[in-house]
């Protein structure tokens, strides 16, 4: 199951934040709030993914879950999973969804998700729900989220 979805650039601005699950409360008695908490776990996240060396792999283990990242020109795409699941096919996943942005937007770029922020989430609802994977046709996803397009 997806834990949350991150897309950061390389200065570590949060550019699309999608969570699935609750952020855990720290146990150590600090009194940090659900936000503060999922701020914390995204500047840490983006500390690890970025600081990587090429040389290694595109998966981390941190706390209970794993990280699987993928670096788009200088976009980070971070999907957080159960330590169970598959990294391949959640690299996939992340793949699939570049596709449906550079196709929805034709090239996509970084100013297309921060001006659009509203259809990329549109997008990644059509594809994701609930920390599952909806659908896996480009053309379906695409053709849903035109349909809701025109019914605004």
């Amino acid at each position: 199951m997806i834990r949350f979805f991150l897309l950061q650039n390389r200065q570590g601005k949060t550019r699309l934040s999608k969570w699935y699950v609750p952020a855990p409360i720290p146990t150590n008695g600090s009194a940090t709030t659900g936000e503060a908490e999922k701020l914390r776990i995204e500047a840490e996240v983006h500390r690890l993914v970025t600081a990587r060396d090429k040389k290694y792999t595109n998966f981390i283990e941190y706390n209970n879950y794993k990280l699987i990242y993928r670096r788009y020109a200088g976009l980070f795409f971070t999907i957080a999973v159960d330590l169970t699941d598959n990294e391949l096919s959640y690299l996939e996943i992340i793949h699939l969804f570049v596709e449906l942005l550079d196709s929805y937007f034709s090239n996509v770029c970084e100013l297309d998700i921060v001006f659009n922020f509203n259809k990329v989430y549109s997008i990644l609802d059509e594809y994701m729900l609930a920390g599952e994977i909806e659908e896996t046709s480009k053309r379906e996803i695409l053709d849903r989220v035109r349909f809701l397009e025109k019914m605004e």
